[in-house]
C-alpha cells in the first residue's frame, strides 16, 4: 500500500459516504440529489484505478469497462446542473441519448479487446499509441467534454439571467456554487487533456506524473464538495423553464409602434408598482418573486417583467434590493435603533446573507453599512 493507494481509499470513502447521504436525505428535490450522488459514484469508479490495478493483475475486460465510465461522468453532471437550475425539468426518453458515447466506445472495443485472449489484450495495451481505438476514445472524450462544458456554461448564464429578472431571494448562491463547480471541473479536464496529449508523445513519463497529481488532487476536491454540500443545503432548483428572458420578449414585439402605443400604460403601471412597493413593502419577504407582485397588483408577469427589466433598465433582483437598501439606510439613520447590529438589520429588510447585503449596499451607496453608520 503506497501513498497513492491510501489517498484513493480516503477519496473513495468520502465520495461514497456523500453519495449515500444525498440519496437517503429527505428532500423534495430527490432527482437532483440522486444525479449528484450518481456523479460522485461514477467519479469514484474512475478514481479506483490504483486499487483496481493492485487487485487485478494485467488487463481485463472489467478493467477496460471501468475506464469507459468516464463517458458517463460529464453527461450526468450536465443533467444535474439543469435539474438544479430549473424547477419543472423532467427526465424524458430522449435523455437516454446521453448514453450513446458510452455504448459506442464499448462496441468499438469489442472486436480487438473484449473478445480476445489475455495475450492479445496485453499486446493491445502495449501498442495503444498505434491503436485507432485508443485514438478514437481520446478524441471522442475530449469532444464530449468540450461540448458538455460549453452547454453547462450556457445553461448557467441563461438561468442566472432569468433569476435576476424574476426573483429576489437567496437562491442566487446556487449559481455561484454551480459556476465554481463547473470551473473546477473545467480546470481538471484541461489538465487531463494535457496528460492525454503527453501520453501519445515522446514524454509519457510526464503524463504519468500528471496522472498521479490528478489522483492526489481529487481528495481535496471531494472534500470541497462535502464542505459545500453541508454548508449549502438549499442549493436546489428554483426557475420555471417556461420563463423567457426579457430580450426574447422584446424581440417578440411586432413593431415599434406597439411600444409607443403602450407608453402611457407603462407609466400608469410604473406608478402603481412604485406605490405598492412603498405602501406594502413586499421587499421584506426574503423569497419575493416577480410572480408574487404580479398577483398582488394585477399586472401580468410578462408586462411587469418588461416594465422593470426593460423600461427601467434594472433586473428585478436589483430593483427589489434597491428598496431593501433604502429601508436599511433609514434604520441606520434612526438613532433609536442604534443598538441593532448590521446582521439584524439585513434580516429585517429582507436579505438572507451578509455577503449579498454588503454587495448590494456598496453598489447603491459606494460604501459599506458600517462606514455609512459611522459617518452619519
Amino acid at each position: 500500500m503506497n501513498l497513492l493507494s491510501i489517498v484513493t481509499i480516503i477519496s473513495l470513502f468520502i465520495s461514497l459516504f456523500l453519495a449515500f447521504f444525498l440519496i437517503t436525505a429527505k428532500t423534495e428535490h430527490k432527482i437532483s440529489n440522486t444525479l449528484f450522488a450518481l456523479f460522485l459514484v461514477i467519479n469514484a469508479i474512475d478514481l479506483s484505478e490504483p486499487l483496481f490495478n493492485i487487485m487485478v493483475d494485467g488487463p481485463s475486460n472489467l478493467g477496460m469497462f471501468r475506464s469507459t465510465f468516464a463517458f458517463l461522468q460529464i453527461p450526468v453532471f450536465y443533467l444535474y446542473v439543469v435539474f438544479v437550475c430549473y424547477s419543472d425539468f423532467k427526465l424524458k426518453r430522449q435523455h437516454l441519448l446521453h448514453l450513446l458515447p458510452f455504448f459506442i466506445i464499448n462496441l468499438i472495443l469489442l472486436p480487438r479487446f473484449y473478445s480476445v485472449d489475455i495475450a492479445s489484450k496485453i499486446s493491445f495495451i502495449q501498442n495503444r499509441q498505434s491503436r485507432v481505438e485508443f485514438q478514437l476514445i481520446h478524441i471522442l472524450i475530449h469532444v464530449q467534454i468540450a461540448s458538455y462544458i460549453s452547454a453547462v456554461f450556457m445553461v448557467l448564464r441563461k438561468s442566472k439571467k432569468l433569476y435576476l429578472e424574476n426573483y429576489a431571494g437567496k437562491q442566487i448562491n446556487s449559481y455561484n456554487w454551480l459556476f465554481q463547480f463547473t470551473l473546477v471541473l473545467t480546470i481538471i479536464y484541461l489538465v487531463a487533456l494535457l496528460k492525454n496529449i503527453l501520453k501519445f508523445s515522446d514524454y509519457p513519463h510526464l503524463s504519468d506524473a500528471i496522472k498521479i497529481g490528478l489522483q492526489l488532487s481529487q481528495l481535496f476536491i471531494i472534500c470541497w464538495y462535502l464542505f459545500k454540500a453541508l454548508n449549502n443545503p438549499g442549493l436546489f432548483r428554483n426557475i420555471d423553464t417556461k420563463l423567457k428572458l426579457v430580450e426574447e420578449i422584446v424581440s417578440e414585439e411586432k413593431n415599434k409602434e406597439q411600444e409607443v402605443q403602450d407608453e402611457g400604460a407603462y407609466k400608469e403601471e410604473l406608478l402603481k408598482l412604485k406605490q405598492f412597493m412603498a405602501d406594502e413593502k413586499p421587499f421584506l419577504n426574503p423569497s419575493l418573486t416577480i410572480q408574487d407582485i404580479s398577483k398582488q397588483i394585477g399586472i401580468p408577469v410578462r408586462d411587469l417583467s418588461l416594465l422593470i427589466n426593460h423600461q427601467l433598465g434594472q433586473h428585478f433582483y436589483d430593483f427589489v434590493n434597491t428598496y431593501r437598501i433604502e429601508s436599511a439606510m433609514e434604520i441606520l439613520r434612526d438613532r433609536s435603533k442604534s443598538e441593532l447590529t448590521i446582521l439584524e438589520i439585513l434580516y429585517e429588510v429582507g436579505f438572507n446573507s451578509k455577503s449579498s447585503f454588503n454587495t448590494a449596499f456598496k453598489k447603491h451607496t459606494n460604501c459599506t453599512p458600517t462606514f455609512y453608520r459611522k459617518n452619519l
